[in-house]
């Protein structure tokens, strides 16, 4: 059984033997009249790495991108056929480079994520900083985003734990300063 063909009309998933076949099936639930033309590449799964092989057979579609290559998968977006060499796998979907594009400049897709703002960094260098309101503004920040997804390159909560403790010391050098006057 595919899972990735349903009925139109009740959505249950089609057997495999319904499929290319040049006459009207019926639909295993609801018994609605199908013809189901479905591409060939559907059925083989594109693996990691995997380079785009030439086209062989006759009536198999190509990459929208690269003619002479077979086309393994849609793109998820615009429908294109794509070789294993374009598709750019996303968030569970297949794109096409054009589309991936598009969607960055755009703003489009939401799991493609190329900017982080660094929480850390901020808090630390806050912490730093010798003024009175900077040391509250850089403890806030390290504890608000604390759980917030950090640096790409380097993980873990080191520098968060760095600006707590110099935002620490510098709002008891105030107290102590303040309490001394």
């Amino acid at each position: 059984m595919n899972p990735r063909i349903t009925c139109p009309h009740c959505r249950t998933r089609l057997l495999d033997g319904a499929f290319n076949r040049q006459k009207l099936v019926p639909c295993p639930s609801c018994r609605t009249l199908l013809e189901i033309e479905v591409f060939p590449a559907l059925f083989r799964g594109v693996q990691p790495g995997e380079s785009a092989e030439p086209v062989m057979v006759e009536g198999e579609s190509s990459c929208f991108f690269h003619p002479q290559k077979k086309a393994v998968i849609p793109c998820a977006s615009c429908g294109r056929f794509l070789c294993a060499l374009c598709d750019c796998p996303l968030g569970g979907e297949h794109v096409c480079p054009t589309c991936l594009e598009t969607g960055k400049s755009k703003g489009r897709i939401k799991v493609l994520d190329n900017r982080r703002t660094r929480y850390d960094a901020l808090a630390l260098t806050l912490a730093v900083l010798p003024f009175l309101i900077t040391a509250p503004v850089a403890l806030f920040i390290a504890v608000r985003y604390w759980n917030k997804p950090g640096s790409l390159v380097q993980p873990g909560h080191g520098r968060f734990l760095l600006a707590i403790l110099l935002a620490l010391l510098q709002l008891a050098g105030w107290a102590f300063v303040w309490f001394m006057a």
